[in-house]
């Protein structure tokens, strides 16, 4: 994250109908929807406190089609973390992430510094799986990077993923803590400040 930036910018890639939206839904809001309605590009906010100061959190939600390559530039030009995400019941989703890899290493001169994650969501939906676990597993050992699989839709492994991938960012060393946020004191929260954690507010 540059210095003098207070915004943390998180970009989710995958391609059409693999659930990016309902797993920056289900971890923004804590809900799930069950239709599916296309995005072009949505970005969401959370607030938090990190190294004492306040931090925006800024998740952008891009289209799962190649009709935007300039907001997909854009997009990775911005970007600080990236979380790759396909569907488990499809393989060519998968396919379609090794593009946008690349394309985020191209741009980025490499992906060593770069918080990236590759998930695999609809883990629910066992009996249609195309991409074994064992799959995932394997492309996200060739680029090197953490691997999850997940269901937006019974919230398995959603806040996982954003506390793996800002653990990644080793300047910031930066965790999550969305469940118990709304819970803690003023002073719990004071308390959290000096010793340089993060906490979703």
């Amino acid at each position: 994250m540059p210095e003098q930036s207070n915004d943390y910018r998180v970009v989710v890639f995958g391609a059409g109908g693999v659930g990016k939206s309902s797993l920056v839904l289900r971890f923004v809001k804590g809900t799930f929807r069950e239709t599916y309605v296309p995005t072009v590009e949505d970005t969401y906010r959370q607030v938090i406190s990190c190294d004492n100061s306040v931090c925006t959190l800024q998740i952008t939600d891009t289209t799962g089609s190649h009709q935007f390559p300039a907001m997909q530039q854009l997009s990775i030009t911005k970007g600080h973390a990236f979380i790759l995400v396909y569907s488990v019941t499809s393989s060519q989703s998968l396919e379609e992430l090794k593009p946008i890899y690349q394309q985020v290493a191209s741009m980025k001169g490499g992906v060593e510094n770069i918080p990236i994650m590759l998930v695999g969501n609809k883990s629910d939906e066992s009996p249609h799986r195309q991409v074994s676990l064992k799959q995932g597993e394997t492309q996200a050992s060739v680029w090197r990077c953490p691997f999850m699989e997940t269901s937006a839709k019974n919230n398995v492994n959603v806040k996982e993923v954003f506390q793996e991938l800002l653990a990644l960012d080793k300047r910031r060393h930066m965790s999550l803590n969305v469940s118990d946020a709304m819970k803690r004191s003023a002073k719990q929260k004071r308390t959290d400040k000096l010793k340089g954690k993060c906490t979703v507010m």
